[in-house]
């Protein structure tokens, strides 16, 4: 991280020419420079965007949010999308050698999968949604779709095409994630809503919800913002969900979109951004008149993508996640994600998991011996703390637990305790 301390702040990023004030064109470095101002020395530009806050010191603190812990899967299945799209169905194809390939007779099951990478769960790249008044993507990146759809070795021979295969060459997104569960917040507040409205999230939403969770923002957090709007729309089959949609206008539930929201999260300094929601943002956005327009341009995308370089994540599977967390009391998890590795890809499945700490916790009063004169410490696990309980022999001190007590695995450390009993 320490070629990225003191960020600049959204109005005190470098003007760049012809974009407006807040765009980051230029800020992440490529070369060896300590100056990220040299960013684009030798006309290579960055590619990765907001994922270069993501340093080994950021990831090595990361790591420590999941130990020989519990894991959850953030990927809805590919078809889970089944009300009206322009875009392309998931379509899967069984192929047997026998039949299909007529490879002898062999019993041997190949498969073909097609489907629209906006079509479930998935990370959009820097290059999906572009500024739409310069006509170009992050870094003033103009490109075809020919270019994109050539074979690895010729569609980008330079990496200069902000494109996700090119997270492979980062070793993949890894780092803390931190789940701002609004759904779970909205509920305690008496905040009534459906997720199928133009429902509103603001920042001042989203710093209220982290305070009432207890979570604590972090410089290259992946952040996640759960609506309930997925977890409502999976179990419905293709009509349920066209009519769900219809009844609200076509209208989701989103993170308020305005210049200001955007200034809000590039102060954050997160890595990237996910949510459970349609378009991560407010649908439909409103237009120069401030009312809700569907042909009206998405702001936040434009913000994120093309000026800020910070991916977006949508239709994130939430909902067992933020079961956990709130039954642990914390929202904070080691993520780790992989997208496919197809040159010039524009979105992909986020293959994304979450990984924690599995808390023990113990509610009775356990009665642990120690010796006089030592300190006591946490045991390693897999020993219990039951194997420790003591009934109370005479000489050594017992020491009572009279409060909760949580540990996270693979820790040791001195624990003070409430009450003494000699």
């Amino acid at each position: 991280m320490s070629q990225y301390k003191n960020i600049p702040d959204f109005d005190s990023l470098p003007p760049v020419a012809g974009m407006p004030q807040g765009c980051a064109w230029g800020f992440f470095r490529t070369s060896d420079s300590a100056n990220w101002k040299d960013s684009d020395k030798d006309g290579k530009k960055d590619v990765h965007g907001c994922l270069n806050l993501l340093t080994p010191e950021v990831i090595k603190e990361a790591y420590k949010e999941a130990r020989d812990g519990v894991s959850f899967s953030l990927n809805y299945p590919m078809d889970f999308m089944r009300m009206y799209s322009p875009r392309q169905p998931t379509e899967h194809k069984v192929i047997t050698w026998r039949e299909d390939l007529k490879m002898g007779n062999a019993l041997i099951l190949d498969d073909a999968i097609s489907f629209n990478t906006q079509s479930s769960t998935q990370w959009d790249s820097l290059l999906h949604f572009g500024h739409q008044a310069t006509d170009c993507f992050y870094h003033g990146t103009k490109v075809t779709k020919e270019q994109l759809m050539r074979d690895s070795r010729a569609y980008d021979p330079e990496k200069a095409l902000p494109t996700l295969d090119h997270w492979h060459d980062r070793g993949g997104l890894v780092g803390r994630g931190i789940l701002l569960d609004y759904r779970a917040y909205a509920q305690a507040k008496g905040i009534e809503y459906t997720p199928f409205s133009r429902h509103v999230i603001t920042t001042a939403d989203l710093e209220a919800v982290a305070a009432h969770q207890g979570t604590e923002f972090r410089q290259g957090d992946i952040l996640f913002v759960r609506s309930g709007f997925d977890e409502d729309l999976a179990p419905l089959d293709g009509e349920q969900q066209n009519a769900k949609m219809t009844q609200g206008g076509w209208a989701a539930i989103g993170i308020e979109g305005t210049e200001a929201t955007a200034k809000w999260f590039w102060n954050k300094h997160f890595s990237a951004v996910a949510g459970d929601m349609l378009g991560f943002e407010v649908y439909p956005p409103v237009n120069s008149d401030g009312k809700p327009d569907p042909g009206a341009h998405l702001v936040l995308h434009q913000w994120f993508l093309a000026m800020f370089g910070l991916p977006i994540g949508e239709h994130f599977k939430l909902d067992e996640l933020a079961e956990y967390c709130a039954k642990v009391g914390r929202y904070s998890f080691l993520l780790t994600s992989v997208p496919m590795n197809v040159p010039g890809l524009i979105g992909s499945p986020p293959n994304a998991l979450a990984l924690m700490v599995e808390e023990i916790v113990s509610s009775e009063t356990d009665y642990i011996t120690v010796q006089p004169g030592h300190a006591m410490t946490e045991v390693e696990p897999p020993e219990p703390i039951s194997a420790m309980l003591h009934s109370g022999s005479p000489g050594p001190e017992r020491l009572q637990r009279g409060r909760r007590l949580g540990h996270r695995l693979g820790e040791t450390r001195s624990t003070a305790f409430d009450t003494c009993v000699l």
